[in-house]
């Protein structure tokens, strides 16, 4: 049996199904049981709780061989960091009570900061907090920016014809599609590659600027010439909350896209061991991103 936390998410319905389709029994922890009704349509057990509440998160571990574990991200709380917090300590908590020996956790490219990273730095917290946890083999994957997030940007390019982001246009980043972390997931869970506590990174073949990935999505959606650009940090700020941001989350969010500019993170996912995933921007945008904007 294996445990995932993130209800039905990007990566986490694709764990899922992928062991799913290998015969191995699954159990998906969310919020509600209707975010999770399409995975037990698939054939997984369900956990619906608070997985602040270390209580029932031992219970929903409880006869694991292994989980992934993850911190669900809250735009609305007040204080994002003290959210993440609560949520990564009863993670911990609850994997100490329920004797789990082996954790696959989803961290950041960025994650060996402790600060000026936005919410990146409630990974690195969660990070140290696993790593005291004694007798437990944890693996800390640090992917790039999703490919997925991009997804944002045809509302904009409907609207205002461009896309638009705080982060600067030239700053190489590393970028990675979730179905390819989720191929990592599954295969961690069910062979581990070691022992202890270790870290993987995880980014497509080649990194890519704001202005390039904006070239690749216009390519793919007949738009060569679709145009990227920055956003003030306080135009951007205040788009957030509109949005429904809190304040201190979209506060989080300008801080992170800073250290994306300024380049803080770069080379970083190269140091440590890493893995270069095979899926590129320009096949998200042919697979994922086209028919996504054309259904819209």
């Amino acid at each position: 049996m294996y445990v995932l936390l993130g209800s039905n998410g990007n990566i986490t319905s694709k764990v899922a199904a992928l062991l799913l389709g290998q015969g191995t029994p699954v159990r998906v922890v969310g919020r509600n049981t209707g975010s999770l009704a399409s995975v037990k349509a698939a054939g997984a057990d369900i956990a619906a709780g608070d997985i602040g509440d270390a209580g029932f998160l031992a219970q929903a571990f409880a006869g694991a061989t292994a989980a992934y574990t993850m911190i669900p991200t809250d735009y609305a709380a007040q204080d994002m960091a003290a959210e993440q917090d609560r949520l990564g300590n009863a993670i911990a908590r609850a994997i100490a009570a329920a004797g789990l020996k082996r954790v696959v956790n989803l961290s950041s490219v960025g994650a060996h900061l402790s600060s000026g990273t936005g919410p990146i730095a409630g990974l690195h917290r969660q990070e140290r907090r696993l790593n005291e946890l004694a007798d437990v083999d944890v693996l800390h994957l640090r992917p790039g920016y999703f490919f997925e997030n991009h997804l944002i940007a045809i509302e904009m390019i409907r609207t205002i014809g461009a896309y638009a982001d705080m982060t600067a246009p030239d700053s190489p980043l590393p970028m990675v599609a979730t179905a390819d972390i989720a191929q990592v997931v599954a295969r961690e869970l069910r062979t581990p590659s070691g022992k202890g506590k270790h870290v993987l990174h995880l980014r497509a073949p080649s990194l890519y600027t704001m202005k390039e990935a904006t070239a690749v999505l216009g390519a793919a959606i007949g738009k060569p010439d679709l145009a990227y650009v920055q956003s003030d940090p306080e135009q951007g700020r205040a788009a957030l909350m509109q949005q429904g941001f809190s304040a201190n989350a979209a506060a989080q969010l300008v801080e992170m896209s800073a250290a994306f500019s300024t380049g803080r993170l770069d080379g970083e996912y190269d140091k440590g061991p890493a893995e270069i995933t095979p899926t590129t921007l320009a096949d998200f945008a042919a697979a994922v991103f086209r028919p996504a904007f054309e259904k819209t």
